[in-house]
Formats: C-alpha cells, sequence, structure tokens
C-alpha cells in the first residue's frame, strides 16, 4: 500500500513538473495578448482614436465644422464610458481597413457592416446597428421602369462609392445593370441628379433626404429596405479583450436602449437637419 502511494505521488509530482511549462506558457500568452491590447493601449493614453468616414446621418461635420451624426454620438459615448477622450481620425473609406491595421488608430466605428471579406482582414464585435439600403432614382431616365425587375437591365446604370456596401448590394439585386463607382460620395447622387445615371442605392435615411432635397429630379421607387446588414466596430485581429469589451458595451446599450433612442433620432427623424448644409 505504501509503495502504492509513493508510485502515485511521485506520477502527480511528474505529470505536474510535466505541465508546468505549459500552465506558464498558456498563461503568459493571457498575460501577452491582455497587455497588448488596444484597450490597454487607450487606457495607458488616456485617449481613444476612432476611425471614421463621413455619411450623413452617421457622421458629418455641423454648420460650425463640428462633427456630429450617430457614429460620433456612439464613439464619443464609448469613450466616456470608458473614462478617457477621443480623438476622431478621418479616413477614406476605400483605405479605412489598411489604415486599422496599420496602426493609425484603435477602432472603427463608422457604421462599417459585417461582411465575410472584411471579416477575413479584421474582426467585428457584436452588431450594433441594423442599416438598410433604399433606391433613389432619376425621374426622366427611370420614371417609366416597373419596379423591381425593370431595374436589372443592361440598359440601366448604377453609381456607388468604391468600396462601400451598396457596391455589392447592388451587384447583388440587379446583376444585369451596370455600375458606375466614385471614390467621391457627392459624384455618386450627383450622376443621377444630372442624368448620368438611372439610380442609386444608399443606406438610409439617404433615400428620403436626397429626394426630398431634389423633389423636382429624382423619386423612390419603393421605400422599402431592400437590404438589412449589421453594423459592428471594427478592430485589429488577435485582440479578445477589445473584443470582449467592446461587445459588452454594445449589449449594455443595446438592452438600456440607448443605442435604439440614437438610431431612432438619426434615422427615422430630421429633427438634427437644421444644425448641418444639406444642400445638394
Amino acid at each position: 500500500m505504501q509503495l502504492l502511494k509513493k508510485v502515485f505521488v511521485g506520477a502527480v509530482t511528474f505529470l505536474g513538473i510535466a505541465l508546468a511549462p505549459f500552465t506558464a506558457t498558456a498563461g503568459d500568452l493571457q498575460q501577452q495578448l491582455t497587455s497588448e491590447s488596444v484597450i490597454e493601449t487607450i487606457t495607458k493614453r488616456g485617449k481613444m482614436k476612432v476611425g471614421m468616414s463621413t455619411f450623413v446621418p452617421w457622421a458629418m461635420r455641423d454648420k460650425q465644422g463640428e462633427l456630429i451624426g450617430f457614429e460620433i454620438d456612439v464613439a464619443k459615448k464609448v469613450a466616456a464610458d470608458l473614462g478617457v477622450e477621443i480623438e476622431f481620425v478621418p479616413t477614406a473609406w476605400s483605405g479605412i481597413i489598411p489604415a486599422l491595421i496599420a496602426g493609425n488608430f484603435d477602432v472603427i466605428i463608422g457604421g462599417m457592416s459585417v461582411t465575410p471579406k472584411r471579416n477575413m482582414t479584421i474582426n467585428f464585435t457584436a452588431p450594433y446597428a441594423h442599416s438598410g439600403m433604399g433606391i433613389v432614382a432619376n425621374k426622366k431616365l427611370a420614371g417609366d421602369l416597373a419596379w423591381p425587375d425593370g431595374y436589372n437591365s443592361s440598359t440601366v446604370t448604377f453609381t456607388c462609392r468604391r468600396g462601400a456596401t451598396s457596391c455589392t448590394d447592388t451587384q447583388k439585386l440587379f446583376p444585369k445593370a451596370k455600375l458606375r463607382q466614385f471614390d467621391d460620395s457627392s459624384l455618386v447622387l450627383q450622376e443621377v441628379v444630372n442624368g448620368n445615371a438611372h439610380a442609386v442605392l444608399t443606406s438610409f435615411p439617404k433615400p428620403t433626404l436626397w429626394q426630398a432635397q431634389n423633389a423636382d429630379v429624382l423619386f423612390n421607387p419603393t421605400l422599402e429596405k431592400l437590404t438589412e446588414g449589421n453594423e459592428g466596430f471594427g478592430i485589429r485581429k488577435g485582440d479578445p479583450d477589445a473584443m470582449n469589451v467592446f461587445s459588452n458595451w454594445i449589449m449594455v446599450n443595446t438592452s438600456n436602449g440607448w443605442l435604439k433612442e440614437r438610431w431612432t433620432y438619426w434615422f427615422t427623424t430630421m429633427d438634427w437637419a437644421d444644425q448641418v448644409n444639406l444642400k445638394k
């Protein structure tokens, strides 16, 4: 019995020694990941740097040149809840993911839809918003087209902003139509207004807003959502701490109704319109 006890104790001791390096390695890895987390960087710096691009009403300049919009409200509240200051880093949409990876800012909070292709390069938090695509069209060019089949034709031209989800949505919904892509978001609308393209898909509330601004030229073939997406914060890969902190922030502010209240204000009302210059 004594011999069996010695053998058992020896085996346990050996197993403990054998597993010790693995336990230490796992602990070191966790500590390394935590210490390298962007959350740790933000805390030490005392400031959160947010990559974004301007889209009405996600993020835009008011008449005094200050940034306002749904994304601006969200980012400011995240920073406030983390107890840090905030710095916005306006970035061209086509280069915003490379800029995140390069470390130009800490997180993308910019209405970015979660897609498998983007997810191959960066990670996304839980969704905090659910956008919807609508359509606005030129009366002269598209007024007689049947909805929606008449728009799926090689004789119809759509516009979109290069790199935006609306480009892939247009190709998916209207595969036979031509698609012209622009880096300048203002040209996306202007080409339709000028009669150089039939229609454009864009996220709400812009279909209604653009039609109201150009009522003599544009119309909405339908006010129904053509698609519904999920937007998440974009973060660099290999950062479980940031994923946890940001996703839990989203969970809390979804549950308490704050995100819904802000979404309702910016996307279902025009109460903010007098703060900005909404000319064509």
